[in-house]
């Protein structure tokens, strides 16, 4: 039994199909579809029924799940652990983002991060929050960002970037001369969202809800430059982050400050409980700090350097 054996069972498990898991492996499906069966012969059973449309374990997939899972984990410390005595020289780093904090905040950081250690390999995969969180916390991704609370308590979370959400509206929309504008008041409105997995979806609509309405939803997208194309063509309204808003350079559409209530958007960086960091986890997170700090005067929203002493106790109970 080889180690890519179990990778690609669990690939292929939690994609649900053996396409999908060749795709995110990039590996071609005949290839997976044999790894897996060779595990299958290997093992004695049958891991995985393969009618319908989702492919689905067996009873023996599911005994074999939580094993495959913590070795690969511990395959992960060991890489990490060596990469560290490498000095960080050579090693792998995956990070989750989602597209919009990408896009945004991010280029300047990873490019820098390469040029200083151009051994660590950089994978970085755009998911919604919600996967993020749950992919740090089944110990896939390394460190996360995401823009809500976070609701696992396995979960370690420091918060950076401090922001809140504004109305983007049509330049020719009856508000679209007021400075402020309170929730209540698009009630009526029609709205683009971002997708489910997105947490921006579930706060905006729990807001909506506190005030007394749901939305009505005509759209909803993964990127936020779709979303403000949707607005420029007056399809509906949208809210996004003012320091989104303020790089807007379309003439079709204009932002105005949301009001009663005001709905924060608060990036924070997340990573598992527990576990010991590695150096291009630290090394990255250290740097994410310092150089969105230091571009607090651009991008607009407010920057929060973590607690430098929270830095030396985390790294003491490492040392431990």
């Amino acid at each position: 039994m080889e180690i890519r054996h179990l990778q690609y069972f669990v690939a292929v498990v939690k994609e649900k199909s053996f396409t999908r898991a060749a795709a995110g492996l990039s590996l071609t499906q005949p290839t997976i579809s044999k790894m897996v069966k060779d595990l299958e012969e290997e093992i004695g059973f049958p891991l995985l029924l393969r009618s319908g449309k989702e492919i689905m374990p067996t009873d023996a997939g599911h005994t074999l799940i939580p094993y495959a899972k913590a070795i690969l984990q511990s395959m992960q410390a060991i890489d990490s652990a060596f990469a560290d005595l490498r000095g960080g020289q050579q090693g792998v780093l995956r990070i989750g983002l989602p597209p919009m904090i990408g896009a945004n905040f991010f280029p300047d950081v990873i490019q820098a991060f390469h040029d200083q250690y151009p051994g660590i390999d950089l994978q970085i995969f755009e998911y919604g929050g919600k996967r993020i969180e749950e992919e740090v916390e089944q110990g896939n991704l390394h460190v996360g960002v995401v823009a809500a609370p976070v609701h696992s308590k396995n979960i370690e979370d420091v918060l950076f970037i401090k922001d809140e959400l504004q109305v983007l509206l049509p330049v020719a929309h009856p508000l679209a001369n007021r400075q402020a504008i309170s929730l209540q008041e698009l009630k009526e409105e029609r709205w683009i969202l971002f997708q489910e997995d997105f947490s921006l979806h579930e706060v905006i609509l729990a807001a909506c809800q506190e005030v007394g309405f749901m939305p009505n939803v005509v759209c909803r997208s993964a990127q936020w430059d779709f979303i403000v194309s949707l607005v420029a063509t007056k399809l509906g309204i949208a809210l996004l982050p003012r320091t989104i808003c303020k790089s807007l350079m379309n003439q079709n559409v204009c932002a105005a400050d949301l009001m009663d209530p005001i709905i924060p958007w608060h990036l924070r960086l997340l990573w598992r409980q527990g576990d010991a960091l590695s150096f291009a986890t630290k090394r990255f997170m250290a740097m994410t700090q310092a150089m969105l700090f230091n571009n607090k005067e651009s991008d607009g929203g407010e920057f929060v350097r973590q607690d430098q002493q929270s830095h030396q106790d985390h790294d003491r109970r490492e040392e431990s």
